[in-house]
């Protein structure tokens, strides 16, 4: 039975010390959407006896098929926790369940932007892994606070037969691994978000099982019998510290046969009742039930093995307590939060109201909401739009302004202005519950302003005119992998495209592309299975079931340029009157990560960034402060600059060089795919002195091609992205996996043995044309035993000269001109340039 009215949700979303907004982060399969179930269980919303299996918030059916989560679900639960003096709090927990899937780490992105601390989930034997690293990472960016909860401990007792002492090596191995994550990506900007037992941010138990316990539940069982303060006690049951029973005193070192007092306090009694239940010892089992308080039913006495088991460590030590009392004590609460995390969400002045209003949390304030992704309703290709309210409040049937991510304050692209809201619902898994209004600090759905948003969006009151928006999510993964699509029936292109402009809202990474031209419609995504959901939602839920032709994955490449040009390129203007020079040279790498993470953009102040890149670069202040225009999107990782001596007219032809620039990064001279690292100085330029001859229309297609010439003369490559694979075996089995990635042009990077257990990992790059049906592969050499997880981690120049015949790289570029219907020749100096 729900153990709470929405009224009763409604009237605690106002009191903010009471609410905590949380995600579940991990690695795939370590257990998350189980551990969440005993959560949902003790708000009363699923049964206590199926918690554990039935995965509440798995809410599609291929989720429940393949056992994994690909969509964060939140839901909104309620608990009241009474404190040991007899008084009762009541909390609100927005809980989002994320997916561990390296793929769908964007929903982990969307849904940590929107909550204030998260749980992070460590299996006991898997340890730190992979993915558990990339989402503390982006937690830790978003200035999440993370408490740790070391999970499947069953296996630990069960199939390892660990010994306390090596279960408690174990875990300390564990949470220093945690520690060293979060160290090293803390920018220092809310405290230290380290985990500590001692201090209560890390429980211990099962999530399939629903027991589990932090050291406060043991410190105050003993702290009566001890005569010692619970906070006291909690630091000697973690660490070096040992109690002596002979002289009744606690010592630091073990001075002969004494045992270290986290084994002999928690884990044996632990140990003690779990192996009487599996071994059916129920003499021993009846004597310790009395000690730990606990009185069975004549019905559940006859229970065996695991099921026993299961009941009695649940009324012992259940699951949902420790979490609950973790969360409630050691995450922030949104007023607080908020008070450290506003520098890092808005993106105007932090000193104007909203920004205030934003830290502070306020009510009262203008309203202020991220809206962090799409969730698809019931009703095929609607979406609620599915954010957090950081100021003042969201109310049924109000008028919004809403501004998507490319809304720069000022201009009119990307607004929606007087768009009313229709309703606003409370979500709660697989249903919504409809509210009057929300006010800020809390998670929210809205409906009807799905036409306005794509993917993300700010929404503020319709007379904010002066309100800037939340700065957009930085994704950890890039979508590289992408197919064409077509549908068998012509007749059925409308619905196709619009089932991609469906498909494009509701998830937050994929890409939709359609190119009118050449009649091109390409879906890009992280990987493999990514795409795998993307086409079979495009195909089941947004076109209505339609039959699709898709071709075979391709990869996006960039192109770059790997040397300083010879000379200069001279594009003349179609009318003849003006003559544009260029000259092209590669960006250093670290340069392009600089732009990618924001650290170096248009934005900035001319002066500050000269004096950045000359400082770190080694640029000429003097050239570094004519940056005309980034790109593409003036955004990306390539610049042109100004490089020229007293030219007259100049700063009249600059829009048009910029346009001209933005259309030939975004198609380079090689095979139209995306320009990347390319510095292009603009050494002379000679120009008609009646402004009529030197129009846009002029100058763009000159600049263009101008460009495209510097690319053709600085020895243009391709770029191929490249996976960072890491691989988890048994020693028996690596020879196959090393075989299996020289085949597929695969480098190994490092193979660290897990110590107690025989499993390696092993980290290694891999080329994403390489990377197709490579997990099956990779299973079907090693009989199932290796399991890959693929993430996007960097890019790499793709060996050979696309102007020799017979080299590999002239057959990918002719390939992919082929594939979008370009000339089969590759264009040269001479199709470029013109003739003085």
């Amino acid at each position: 039975m729900v153990n709470f009215e929405i009224d009763q949700l409604r009237a605690i979303m106002d009191k903010q010390a009471q609410i905590r907004n949380m995600s579940v982060i991990a690695h795939v399969d370590h257990g998350k959407s189980t551990l969440t179930d005993s959560l949902v269980a003790e708000a009363g919303i699923i049964a206590a006896a199926s918690a554990g299996d039935q995965r509440f918030m798995d809410t599609r059916e291929d989720e429940q098929e393949r056992c994994i989560t690909i969509k964060s679900t939140s839901i909104s639960l309620y608990y009241k926790k009474t404190t040991d003096d007899g008084k009762s709090n009541e909390y609100l927990i927005n809980l989002i369940d994320c997916p561990g899937h390296v793929d769908f780490s964007s929903e982990v992105t969307a849904a940590l932007r929107v909550t204030d601390g998260a749980l992070v989930v460590v299996d006991c034997v898997d340890g730190v892994c992979v993915q558990t690293e990339t989402v503390l990472r982006q937690a830790l960016s978003e200035r999440i606070r993370p408490v740790l909860m070391i999970n499947k401990l069953d296996r630990a007792l069960s199939e390892l037969q660990l010994s306390p002492e090596e279960a408690y090596m174990n875990f300390a191995k564990s949470i220093e691994s945690v520690n060293v994550v979060i160290a090293t990506y803390d920018d220092g900007g809310f405290g230290d978000p380290q985990v500590y037992p001692e201090k209560g941010t890390v429980a211990f138990g099962s999530g399939l099982h629903c027991w589990g316990f932090t050291l406060r539940k043991f410190a105050k069982m003993y702290s009566k019998k001890f005569g010692i303060e619970e906070e006291k006690l909690m630091k000697r049951f973690w660490g070096d510290s040992f109690f002596d029973a002979k002289n009744k005193k606690w010592v630091k070192e073990n001075k002969g046969g004494l045992q270290r007092a986290f084994c002999q306090f928690v884990l044996d009694p632990i140990y003690q009742v779990f192996h009487s239940c599996m071994q059916n010892d129920k003499e021993k089992l009846y004597k310790i039930l009395p000690l730990i308080g606990i009185t069975l039913s004549n019905e559940e006495k006859n229970e065996q093995d695991k099921k026993l088991m299961k009941l009695v460590m649940k009324k012992w030590l259940p699951a949902a307590d420790a979490l609950l009392e973790m969360i409630v004590t050691h995450l922030p609460s949104p007023n607080v939060a908020q008070g450290y995390r506003y520098e890092h969400l808005y993106n105007g002045p932090l000193d104007d109201k909203y920004a205030q209003a934003v830290k502070s949390c306020d009510p009262n304030g203008p309203l202020m909401m991220y809206v962090s992704k799409m969730v698809p309703t019931s009703d095929k290709g609607r979406f609620f739009a599915f954010g957090r309210v950081f100021a003042g409040k969201v109310r049924t049937g109000m008028k919004s302004r809403i501004m998507g991510p490319n809304y720069e304050p000022g201009k009119k692209e990307d607004l929606y202005e007087r768009k009313t809201i229709q309703r606003t619902v409370v979500m709660m898994g697989r249903y919504t519950e409809p509210v009057d209004d929300i006010p800020c600090g809390n998670v929210a759905g809205l409906v009807g302003v799905d036409q306005y948003i794509v993917k993300t969006g700010t929404l503020t009151n319709e007379e904010c005119d002066d309100a800037c928006p939340f700065k957009d999510m930085k994704y950890s993964v890039a979508p590289v992998v992408r197919v064409a699509v077509e549908p068998k029936n012509l007749a059925d292109l409308p619905k196709l495209i619009d089932g991609m402009k469906r498909l494009s809202k509701s998830d937050p990474l994929v890409l939709c592309s359609y190119n009118e031209e050449s009649g091109e419609k390409i879906i890009a995504g992280a990987g493999e299975l990514h795409l795998e959901i993307c086409l079979k939602d495009l195909r089941d839920d947004y076109c209505g079931g339609i039959e699709l032709k898709i071709s075979e994955p391709v990869v996006a490449f960039r192109e770059t340029v790997v040397e300083t040009g010879a000379r200069d390129s001279l594009t003349k203007s179609p009318n003849k009157h003006n003559r544009l020079y260029m000259h092209a040279e590669p960006l250093p790498e670290e340069l392009q990560d600089d732009i990618e993470k924001g650290k170096v953009t248009p934005q900035d102040d001319a002066k500050k960034r000269a004096k950045y890149l000359s400082d770190t670069y080694g640029w000429d202040q003097d050239v570094a402060r004519k940056i005309w225009a980034f790109g593409p999107e003036n955004s990306g990782p390539n610049i042109v600059v100004d490089a020229t001596k007293a030219v007259q007219y100049l700063n009249e032809i600059k829009d048009s060089v910029s346009s001209g620039f933005q259309q030939a990064v975004a198609e380079g001279a090689l095979c139209s795919e995306p320009v990347r690292g390319l510095r292009v100085n603009l050494t002379d330029a000679v120009l008609h002195t009646d402004s009529i001859h030197r129009g846009a229309g002029q100058i763009i297609p000159t600049a263009k091609k101008g460009f495209h010439a510097a690319q053709v003369l600085a020895g243009p490559r391709l770029l191929e992205p490249i996976f960072l694979v890491e691989i988890q075996c048994p020693d028996s089995v690596l020879g196959n996996v090393y075989s299996v990635m020289n085949k597929r042009r695969g480098t190994i990077d490092q193979a660290i043995s897990r110590p107690g257990t025989p499993m390696y990992n092993v980290k290694a790059f891999l080329p994403v044309l390489e990377s197709f049906n490579f997990t099956s592969y990779l299973r079907s050499e090693t009989a199932g035993q290796a399991f890959p997880q693929c993430v996007f981690h960097h890019w790499q120049v793709v060996n050979g000269n696309p102007y020799e015949k017979d080299s590999k790289l002239r057959e990918i570029v002719l390939g992919v001109r082929k594939r979008k219907g370009l000339k089969d020749e590759i264009p040269g100096i001479a199709d470029l340039e013109d003739k003085l």
